[in-house]
């Protein structure tokens, strides 16, 4: 039988919060707490991928309760908001590292943006432990207004699909619902895996974010607005 360090995996660190004023309020508001362990976990997921927009924030390696306050993010900062409401809870989480080529981001981001972009993304996944067995969780990374939006788009596309923030074998049919298995809509786009970690910021501190540097400044100063301005569009149909 697999056992887990459960310990370690609640944890709070500086990445996952989950203490900080804002998560708790949020998670009393919501009363996750008080629902049996499937229904907090199908609540929690059902929150971070369609209240919390799919966009770019300042950094991968923010705290969940920045991420909360900004009300958007992408995989990496999703999965950490993810992890802390998880992990305050009480249901043991950890990161699943990788890289996915940038060809998956085409779209969502253009032009200068997308030639700044390193060839292999920094990206993760979230692994739940649920009813004795870690569960891989990434459906939640594009939220339903913006996905329904590409589904009008390629609506007549067939076949694998890889491009504004998608990697997935069927556009049309992803496995983003919850109902107790894996969910994905990244997983195709995955080209070199790093495994498992505790937590972001062991991952992070190994393997470092996306941009360092100028590249990160301009990023941070004029980059992410475009990119941001580009995924609105895009959900509104434009």
């Amino acid at each position: 039988m697999t056992t887990i360090d459960t310990p370690t995996l609640l944890r709070q660190t500086p990445i996952l919060d989950h203490t900080h004023p804002r998560i708790q309020a949020l998670v009393a508001q919501r009363g996750w707490r008080q629902l049996p362990e499937r229904e907090r976990i199908d609540a929690i997921y059902g929150f971070v991928r369609d209240e919390i927009a799919f966009g770019y924030n300042l950094a991968d390696d923010l705290p969940a309760s920045r991420v909360l306050a900004d009300g958007i993010g992408q995989c990496n900062t999703k999965g950490t908001l993810f992890m802390a409401l998880l992990r305050a809870c009480g249901i043991p989480c950890r990161l699943h590292g990788f890289t996915i080529d940038k060809a998956l981001q085409k779209g969502a981001i253009t032009g200068i943006a997308y030639q700044l972009a390193p060839r292999s993304i920094v990206h993760s996944w979230v692994e739940v432990w649920f009813e004795g067995r870690w569960l891989e969780l990434e459906g939640f990374i594009l939220d339903g207004a913006y996905l329904r939006a590409l589904q009008r788009r390629f609506a007549t596309h067939q076949g694998p699909f890889c491009g504004y923030g998608a990697a997935t074998p069927d556009l049309q049919r992803p496995p983003i619902d919850w109902r107790g298995g894996n969910t994905y809509i990244q997983k195709d786009g995955i080209n070199h895996d790093f495994g498992v970690f505790d937590d972001p910021d062991a991952f992070y501190a190994r393997h470092g974010a996306n941009l360092s540097g100028l590249k990160r400044w301009l990023f941070q100063a004029v980059v992410r607005r475009w990119m941001n301005r580009n995924v609105a569009r895009i959900r509104a149909g434009g």
